[in-house]
């Protein structure tokens, strides 16, 4: 709840005029309390969750004649009831783990000092802690995620989320009840070490559950925005991990592809991409079609 009577007193109190987008914000949360604000997360969650996936199943059903050329492993249909089930079984996670623990961790988010108030940052300051938040998610989650590939975090909790070993949009938040809490510390360090405003922290939630969706669409489409991201894993790389499956030792990272590279966890994908090509310029001379996708070769798993 914003500590201020009116637009009159807000623009007192920080010396200058609301901009168009604080006079919004106040009128929208002057009489709310910060609580209900951090709360919103709940709901943009379940948008993210159910209208994001969507997309890679509409141009599924009506348009694979035309994005055929880059589906992942084009052998492996799924149908809409498929879909839906996936989806299901995602929002009885969603209603019995990810809800709650949104409604009680707002005590968490006063400790580090996530604010309502005025001013709104700058588009700077969302950018700069959105990027830095995105760093320390990657990396810490690639180390989470190298512990659940072991023996025990495999068979008793990571199992779940590498059922699907052709990953689809709805399966991005697909995973054991305990793997969802688990990974919800690293997407909780950044705002943690650099706490900015509410609208930061809602952004950051939204484009991180959506950036997981792209990732598992099972779709390396050429015109997505994330593709002129320096050291961005993307679709191909994070579905070469659970086409792998339980045995997988490689690409572990959750968004960019350093981690993987620096401490030699990204062999087997390179290998098999080295091998892939080697194959399709070996047909393209034999004037044989090739589609490229690492689920063409299946004799070549590698970790």
């Amino acid at each position: 709840m914003l500590p201020y009577a009116s637009i009159q007193h807000a623009e007192t109190a920080i010396g200058r005029p609301l901009t168009a987008a604080e006079t919004v914000w106040f009128n929208y949360s002057a009489t709310k309390s910060d609580y209900f604000l951090y709360c919103h997360n709940i709901l943009f969650l379940f948008l993210v969750f159910t209208l994001v996936p969507l997309f890679y199943v509409f141009i599924e059903l009506f348009f694979s004649r035309y994005i055929s050329t880059y589906k992942i492993q084009p052998k492996v249909k799924f149908s809409f009831a498929d879909n839906l089930n996936c989806y299901f079984d995602v929002m009885r996670t969603f209603i019995l783990v990810v809800g709650p623990l949104q409604l009680v961790s707002y005590p968490s988010i006063q400790m580090i000092g996530i604010r309502t108030s005025l001013p709104l940052p700058s588009l700077m300051e969302i950018t700069s802690q959105l990027f830095v938040y995105f760093l320390v998610e990657d990396f810490t989650n690639y180390w989470i995620h190298r512990f659940l590939h072991g023996k025990w975090g495999y068979e008793n909790i990571h199992k779940v989320h590498h059922e699907y070993t052709t990953p689809i949009g709805f399966a991005a938040p697909y995973a054991h009840w305990a793997e969802v809490l688990i990974l919800g510390i690293p997407s909780f360090l950044g705002p943690a070490m650099v706490p900015g405003h509410m609208i930061t922290f809602w952004l950051w939630i939204a484009l991180r559950q959506i950036e997981a969706i792209e990732t598992h669409s099972g779709y390396d489409l050429p015109w997505t925005l994330t593709k002129f991201i320096p050291f961005y894993g993307g679709a191909d790389y994070h579905d070469y991990h659970h086409y792998v499956g339980g045995q997988s030792q490689s690409n572990f990272a959750s968004v960019f592809t350093y981690c993987d590279y620096i401490y030699g966890t990204d062999k087997g994908y390179r290998y098999q991409k080295k091998v892939l090509r080697q194959l399709r310029d070996g047909l393209k001379n034999d004037g044989k079609p090739n589609d490229g996708s690492h689920a063409s070769a299946q004799g070549i798993k590698s970790d």
